[in-house]
């Protein structure tokens, strides 16, 4: 018996709500969607946005609050509609769906983030299409994932997904930002991200959602590092997930360099579990050993440090272009390893102040993941 695939969907605001108005039309179409892939062997979790763009003509907003207060509530009355929707689509199609709320808070803490993952994995074998979402009733700056291109990238490692798909109000990756750039050319295929392909990705223009193409980028390239497939595209586009899992070209598929990659839990837990809390910008021999050699980064190699960061917190690794290469936990603080920038372990050994950082590295190979 061939054995199941497991694809995750994130479809934004500007997709899934149109004039103020959930459209229903849509749900549908991706109930009968979701059917036809369960019949193809695949299953199906939606990571989905929406409930603030719900709740808030409701309550009487013409646009997006700003305060905090304001839009948890609209996420706590938009997120009924939204759960009701998709329930009462799938349901028509003889589909059970559940519903998953989650902040960073939730994943930060790696016993949380394997308890969110046994659930989610065990919601899927029972044959369930999980609705997750961001829990932006409780959620404030501090515990916010911001968006849920970095949400379904932490979903597609919690279920090891086959292909995330985003759908969005544009059909995928281009050279430049095709509002703004008439000689914009589409991207159909990339095999790596680099700051040219970062460089790419313009902002995103609607005023419904919290994303842009930069926070998909980012997100396609965390996957690619687990070896996960990812594809940007239009949610215009006509039955787009049964057509991708049928191996079609639509919109731009991101193409790990490897098959997946056995990258432990712990180490993907620290690519999406928690924000980075500061960041170092390492030279390009630091650089090369991190890449290729998959070596621990020392403090010799770093020539910046930025952030307020404790011992134990997530930093991101810059190289001198200033693009993020890796992301760690850190061994010392801001403070130490500010002062250690630069110096060699036996310098660090003569310095009182830095001694404990004589016989460790400044972020271990073994709590460091090295971007695809």
């Amino acid at each position: 018996m061939t054995a199941r695939k497991t694809m995750v969907v994130k479809i934004g605001s500007s997709t899934l709500v149109e004039d103020g108005e959930l459209r229903r039309d849509f749900i549908s179409a991706l109930a009968s969607q979701a059917r036809d892939l369960r019949e193809a062997g695949w299953n199906l979790v939606v990571v989905s946005s929406g409930a603030i763009a719900c709740g808030a003509p409701l309550l009487g907003f013409e646009r997006r609050p700003v305060d905090m207060p304001s839009l948890q509530a609209c996420a706590s009355v938009g997120q009924c509609v939204l759960s009701a929707a998709y329930d009462e689509e799938f349901r028509a199609v003889g589909l059970l769906t559940s519903l998953v709320l989650l902040t960073r808070g939730d994943t930060a803490r790696r016993t949380s983030y394997l308890h969110a993952r046994d659930a989610l994995t065990r919601l899927v074998d029972l044959g369930v299409v999980p609705i997750v979402n961001e829990n932006d009733t409780t959620a404030v700056d501090e515990i916010k994932f911001g968006d849920n291109d970095t949400l379904a990238a932490l979903v597609s490692c919690l279920v090891s997904a086959d292909l995330c798909v985003t759908l969005s109000d544009i059909d995928g990756l281009y050279t430049a930002n095709p509002s703004l750039d008439p000689t914009a050319k589409f991207i159909p295929r990339v095999d790596k991200i680099d700051a040219a392909i970062i460089g790419s990705a313009g902002d995103s223009t609607t005023t419904v959602g919290t994303g842009g193409m930069i926070t998909k980028i980012r997100s396609c390239r965390i996957l690619m590092t687990a070896g996960i497939e990812s594809v940007i595209c239009s949610g215009a586009e006509e039955r787009p997930l049964v057509r991708l899992a049928a191996g079609e070209q639509v919109g731009t598929r991101f193409v790990p360099p490897a098959a997946r990659l056995e990258i432990a839990p712990r180490k993907l837990w620290i690519a999406l579990g928690d924000s980075a809390h500061g960041f170092v910008t390492v030279d390009a021999g630091a650089a090369g050993a991190l890449v290729e050699r998959g070596s621990s980064l020392l403090p010799v190699g770093i020539t910046g440090v930025e952030g307020d960061f404790a011992a134990g917190d997530v930093l991101d690794v810059r190289d001198a272009d200033g693009l993020v290469i890796a992301r760690g936990i850190a061994e010392a603080g801001h403070d130490e390893l500010e002062l250690a920038a630069g110096r060699h372990q036996e310098d660090i050994a003569g310095n009182h102040l830095l001694a404990a950082l004589a016989s460790k590295p400044a972020i271990h190979r073994d709590n460091l993941i090295v971007f695809a």
